[in-house]
């Protein structure tokens, strides 16, 4: 005998998921347009300019645009409800687009080291005057669109955020350089700082990977501890022993839980609805999305008997 306890049931829940998903990508769909947008700007802005960091910094975005563009279809995806394919839904779409977002910062990046490191021996001279008002327009843009997926809380949407948070960080360099460059004739400050810059987005892109390879690998989320929270399964009424305990998250942020619980009698119906009760009010308290139960009475041998999950 099994039973399913989640947290998905109702429907307030998925409404709420529902409107989570759809905010997240009206404002990736918001930075796409803004992204794509400036990125005509800068191309058009680095040829009158004559500033290679800038025409750099126009591909960068234009990677930057891809990552968005397949960003906003995936977090649209990850607010679809399951079929009969994808029966958990598609949020773990989310966690797809998080990762090819990942894939293509990390190539841009690289891409800006390789253009920026040759700079430093043979640094050249662009227009400052137009580089800081390409630079403050560039801060401005990409802040907003920033601002506006900082507070989402999905993995999709933070990925894309630490992309804006590098355009940012890369005017603000921009600006800096040529503000100094309008006072002073000292051009190599600009690839060095375009190599600082990326050096510290990378960081930021290993931590990303660090954080989203235990996930696509099911593994248990950090936050949580299974091991406590199986001894208290069986510390229940009529729990004798908890095994094949598992839980694992489908984007980071939806975690799943599935058990196989020994109890120490049969159980009558309303027991049986009072021990679906426990396990759904443990469920909630732990913050855990969905989670399946399997009942096994005294003296009925488990399924898993090679114990390979």
């Amino acid at each position: 005998m099994s039973g399913t306890t989640s947290r998905e049931c109702g429907h307030s829940h998925d409404a709420g998921h529902d409107h989570h998903h759809h905010h997240a990508s009206g404002n990736i769909k918001v930075a796409f347009f803004l992204n794509l947008g400036f990125t005509l700007v800068e191309i058009v802005g680095g040829l009158l300019t004559n500033s290679t960091a800038i025409l750099a910094d126009a591909v960068h975005d234009l990677g930057d645009s891809f990552a968005l563009a397949q960003a906003w279809y995936f977090e649209s995806k990850a607010g679809s409800k399951s079929s009969a394919r994808y029966s958990y839904g598609y949020k773990r779409f989310s966690l797809l687009g998080a990762l090819i977002s990942t894939v293509v910062l990390l190539t841009s990046s690289l891409f800006v080291l390789a253009n920026a490191i040759p700079r430093i021996l043979e640094p050249r001279h662009p227009d400052a005057g137009g580089m800081i008002l390409l630079a403050i327009v560039g801060v401005i843009v990409n802040g907003i669109a920033m601002a506006r997926l900082s507070k989402e809380s999905g993995m999709n949407a933070k990925v894309v955020a630490l992309h804006l948070f590098e355009d940012v960080l890369g005017w603000v360099a921009v600006l800096v350089v040529a503000v100094v460059l309008y006072f002073w004739d000292i051009p190599v400050l600009d690839p060095l700082l375009a190599v600082i810059i990326t050096l510290y987005i990378l960081s930021g892109v290993v931590k990303n990977l660090k954080a989203m390879l235990p996930v696509f690998l099911q593994a248990v989320p950090s936050e949580l501890d299974l091991g406590a929270i199986t001894r208290e399964i069986e510390g229940l009424e009529h729990i004798h022993a908890v095994h094949h305990a598992h839980i694992w998250s489908l984007d980071g942020v939806h975690n799943v839980f599935t058990a196989h619980l020994e109890v120490d009698t049969l159980l009558d119906a309303e027991a049986y609805k009072k021990l679906k009760e426990l396990i759904r009010t443990l469920v909630e308290r732990y913050g855990m999305y969905h989670s399946t139960v399997e009942i096994e009475y005294p003296g009925e041998a488990c399924r898993n008997v090679q114990g390979l999950i």
